[in-house]
């Protein structure tokens, strides 16, 4: 369970859980939040822009004249892109791909595709977190916007079923995903254009890492309600809800 490369300074790797205080300090500001899942428009724009501003400020990619980030991944059928609101305003985003042997269509498989494919023809499934961004004027206010966001990842594991979650990272935030999600790094650095720096594959096996992960941090739980509105396609003639609010205070509130 992890994301491709967190542009948010120190935000995916300075943070540290402090037992049961952290927990809670997180499920407090998650009564703050609102995720909302970005298929058209000005949301989808604000989500771009967001991510350019991310990974431009940091380094990790050239200046470009429209100031916006977005590839051809962000239009297969497989993919899920999200922006994590607090009292209305973005905050931080995330892009989901669900990838399976029908559906192989991620960020991971370019980069990683030939270690990658044997296991999906195996009947293994994943969830690639990419493209994680947090708004660089909002992580002094908010230190906690990567396990904010990367929630959205370990609900997907969760209502996808996946066998594994993988993605790319940079070397500095393998501590993080290692110490929160068990993910263990496969093969060796490679480039990945046209991000300047590389990156490595970090996969977490969720039949052994999920309890333990939401055992210890209790604010990765969702309802099945929750991982409904979030990832089923509507049905003919339904709108998709505008807002999802996270739901893990009813377990807090059930303890």
């Amino acid at each position: 369970m992890a994301a491709e490369i967190v542009a948010a300074g120190n935000g995916g790797g300075a943070v540290t859980a402090a037992g049961g205080s952290f927990s809670r300090n997180v499920s407090a500001l998650l009564e703050h939040v609102e995720y909302r899942r970005c298929q058209s428009g000005e949301d989808l724009e604000a989500i771009y822009r967001l991510r350019y501003k991310a990974y431009e400020q940091n380094g990790f990619i050239a200046a470009s004249d429209d100031q916006m980030m977005t590839d051809e991944l962000d239009d297969t059928p497989n993919c899920y892109r999200y922006g994590v609101f607090i009292d209305n305003a973005l905050v931080s985003t995330v892009r989901l791909h669900h990838v399976t042997r029908e559906e192989p269509y991620g960020p991971i498989m370019s980069v990683f595709g030939d270690l990658l494919q044997p296991r999906l023809e195996r009947g293994e499934t994943f969830i690639n977190p990419t493209l994680l961004a947090a708004d660089p004027d909002c992580l002094s206010t908010h230190k906690a916007l990567p396990y904010l966001t990367l929630r959205l990842a370990v609900i997907a594991n969760t209502y996808f079923n996946s066998t594994n979650c993988v993605c790319v990272i940079r070397q500095e935030h393998a501590a993080f995903y290692q110490r929160i999600f068990g993910s263990v790094q496969v093969g060796e650095p490679r480039a990945y254009p046209p991000f300047t720096v590389p990156v490595l594959l970090y996969d977490s096996d969720c039949s052994v890492n999920m309890e333990r992960t939401l055992q210890r941090f209790p604010f990765f739980r969702s309802t099945a309600i929750e991982r409904r509105m979030l990832f089923q396609q509507p049905e003919h003639g339904e709108l998709a809800p505008l807002t999802i609010l996270p739901t893990a205070k009813y377990f807090r509130d059930a303890a």
